[in-house]
């Protein structure tokens, strides 16, 4: 019986596992040529050179399959060619935080082995003869992410940052000419693979062919670590992830709390980790003139607070590089003139009564927006607040911000920028300014510059409409009536009840 058992277990795995081999080995090559043409060709281009008419509209650049170069492999440093599986994986997946979308819920499974057959032939590669080790792994624990720590606070910090947030202290380029920016680690959902320890493992032993991620596997590097080490340091790397800066479909609000006394108006105030986060997807504006294509933020967290007088709200954007004008190292990173470094916060002027909101491009002449804008200033010291009042993308009136109370407060550490935003929730100008209403469900919106990579005007990343609530306070309403209809509901089933009674006795 047991033999049997065992012997059904082994065909299982050989009935799962066949199609992987068969499809690999044996993919049509002119099927996904005819793939290729209809779905990849507008990015890669024909002759598969990564040369395609979308190709200048995207970050990073396509892939240039005639080079050979691959960069997300689980084939040694040492071994030019990936397995097919890591190309399969590539086009089933896609690659996040790029323009590579995942095709496995468009094309079959064998069309995607067809493609792997067909894009291999661009640079004429062969079947790898070595592959990855991954039988030394060390289990994630305190003692392996504590040692990780130590050896990657020593090897990794030139180009990802004390804080694993890939901070920039130097420009990067790839052997193709194109600016690459090093991983951010607090968000793994960015990463190009994922953040599971044998991937961040795979990466640190292969490095990032084409790109100035070395391998630390290969003898000959200054930087060398041994198996057990480079398990450790992926351990730790994977325990950066920061789940307050996920972004979740579910969660379009920001909930800003109402507290007694007075709100926090510094970034650094402690009292902001006990506020909800809510993140947001950050998009490239192509909407009006000047459009903008090649971001290098992709979200943005907001929190807030609120008591009888004021609203504070906090926002928080990562950004590889603190864009200041005039300072020197920032010059040296970015591209071409650095302008500052800037966020602003929209909201309809009038709070919509039902579902219809402003267009979120600067409002329009129905709907005028009212906006709350912050940067860096020309010296990093001499922050700069401004108020406007729009209807639209060329319509904006500028307007003296201290006589709406507005007031901002940026700081930036480690990667991070976080700013805060606080004004009374109402003013005197009611036809010009917001007026926040507690329990009211009120859109907002937000933007973001990044001053290093050439961000400027309506060269920037936005965001949609979301809505911010001021949560009404809990009283003993939320006690009391509850217990009252339930109340209700009880006394009118034992009228109920008495009275199917007396209907049955007569």
């Amino acid at each position: 019986m047991k033999m049997r058992t065992k012997l059904v277990s082994i065909l299982s795995i050989a009935v799962f596992a066949a199609p992987l081999t068969s499809y690999s080995a044996q993919g049509n090559a002119e099927n996904g040529k005819k793939i290729y043409d209809k779905r990849c060709v507008w990015c890669h281009g024909e002759g598969g050179a990564g040369d395609g008419p979308a190709a200048e509209r995207v970050n990073p650049a396509p892939r240039d399959f005639t080079s050979g170069m691959y960069k997300i492999k689980t084939t040694p440093f040492d071994e030019v060619s990936p397995k097919d599986e890591d190309i399969f994986r590539m086009i089933s997946d896609g690659m996040p935080d790029s323009s590579m979308p995942p095709w496995k819920d468009m094309l079959s499974e064998p069309e995607r082995w067809d493609l792997v057959a067909y894009v291999k032939k661009f640079a004429g590669l062969e079947n790898p003869k070595k592959e990855l080790d991954f039988s030394k792994q060390i289990k994630t624990s305190a003692e392996s992410i504590e040692r990780g720590k130590k050896l990657f606070l020593d090897r990794c910090t030139e180009c990802h940052g004390e804080a694993g947030k890939g901070v920039a202290i130097k420009k990067l380029k790839d052997d193709l000419g194109f600016r690459t920016w090093p991983r951010n680690f607090t968000k793994p959902w960015a990463f190009r693979a994922s953040n599971d320890p044998k991937d961040i493992f795979a990466r640190m032993s292969v490095g990032i062919p084409g790109t100035q991620m070395p391998s630390f596997a290969d003898p000959a590097s200054k930087k060398k670590l041994t198996d057990e080490e480079r398990w450790d340091v992926a351990n730790y790397v994977s325990s950066l992830a920061d789940s307050t800066k996920e972004v979740k479909a579910e969660n379009t609000v920001v909930k800003a709390s109402r507290i007694e006394g007075e709100l926090p108006s510094d970034p650094s105030d402690p009292k902001w980790k006990e506020a909800e986060p809510s993140s947001f997807f950050l998009v490239p504006q192509i909407i009006g003139q000047e459009r903008f294509f090649t971001p290098s933020n992709n979200s943005i967290t907001s929190r807030a607070y609120y008591n009888d007088k004021d609203i504070s709200i906090l926002i928080e954007w990562d950004d590889r590089t603190a864009s200041v004008p005039g300072d020197p190292k920032a010059a040296e990173i970015a591209e071409g003139e650095v302008s500052p470094d800037a966020v602003a916060v929209q909201f309809p002027v009038t709070i919509p009564l039902e579902m219809e909101k402003p267009y979120f491009g600067h409002g329009d002449a129905a709907w005028p927006v009212n906006i709350w804008y912050w940067n860096t200033g020309q010296d990093g010291v001499a922050q700069v607040t401004k108020l406007l009042n729009a209807t639209g993308f060329a319509k904006k009136d500028e307007r003296d911000p201290a006589k709406a109370g507005l007031a901002t407060k940026g700081v930036y550490d480690k990667g991070t920028w976080r700013v805060v935003m606080k004004r009374p929730l109402v003013t005197a100008e009611k036809d010009k300014d917001i007026q926040f209403v507690e329990g009211r469900f009120t859109p907002i919106a937000f933007a973001a510059w990044d001053g290093t990579n050439g961000e400027k005007g309506s060269k920037h990343t936005m965001t949609t409409w979301y809505w911010i609530l001021l949560k009404p306070k809990a009283g003993m309403s939320v006690y009391f009536i509850p217990l009252l209809v339930a109340g209700l509901v009880v006394g009118a089933e034992l009228l109920w009840l008495a009275s199917a009674r007396k209907k049955k006795s007569s």
